[in-house]
């Protein structure tokens, strides 16, 4: 069954800055996501994104929870509904009114499986942030001392091993570093900073 979704727009433009809140968010998370392994994904992408939006756009702490929500639901249908996944959490948030730009970044998580282009620097972080922070999360797993001593080459060395963490493209985590214009080795450094405050 193909994900593509077979459409670039979501929402709608009245919806702007409608947001979940994070007890909502919660809540669908956990009704949605049985997996504790893709729960915790989810929130240290969340976390990034945030940290992110914070510390490197300087945005609002309302534009911080926006890109924390795109983060932290990217895959909230993966778990349940795989032959639905992103499809069934847009239309999901597009029933609950939510901002077009946070459902824009979920579908767009992933241009090579779901046929959306990353338009915004939201979309560009959260295409980068995904795979790079499995791969690292997957590293720090391997390590006595998980995220703590943690060095840019030792990353970048597993990155060219194909056989680590095989599940994660690198031509995916390749294009999006393109993609948001920052250098690969500025995000993987970012990611070992701040993904270990997300567990």
């Amino acid at each position: 069954m193909s994900m593509i979704i077979g459409r670039q727009e979501f929402g709608r433009p009245e919806d702007a800055g409608n947001i979940l809140t994070n007890e909502e968010a919660e809540t669908l998370m956990n009704e949605w996501v049985l997996n504790p392994k893709l729960q915790l994904h989810m929130r240290q992408v969340g976390h990034l994104m945030k940290m992110w939006a914070k510390e490197k756009e300087g945005l609002t702490e309302a534009d911080q929870h926006r890109w924390y929500i795109a983060g932290l639901l990217h895959d909230a249908d993966w778990d349940q509904w795989p032959d639905e996944h992103c499809k069934k959490i847009i239309e999901e948030l597009e029933r609950r009114h939510i901002d077009p730009e946070v459902i824009h970044a979920i579908a767009s998580h992933g241009p090579v499986h779901f046929g959306v282009e990353p338009v915004t620097k939201m979309d560009k972080m959260l295409y980068a942030f995904d795979e790079l922070s499995g791969l690292i999360h997957a590293y720090s797993l391997m390590r006595p001392t998980g995220y703590d001593g943690m060095e840019l080459k030792g990353v970048k060395k597993r990155l060219k091993e194909k056989y680590f963490a095989a599940n994660v493209s690198r031509e995916e985590i390749s294009d999006a570093a393109d993609r948001a214009g920052v250098p690969l080795e500025d995000i993987i450094l970012f990611i070992i900073a701040h993904q270990k405050d997300a567990e």
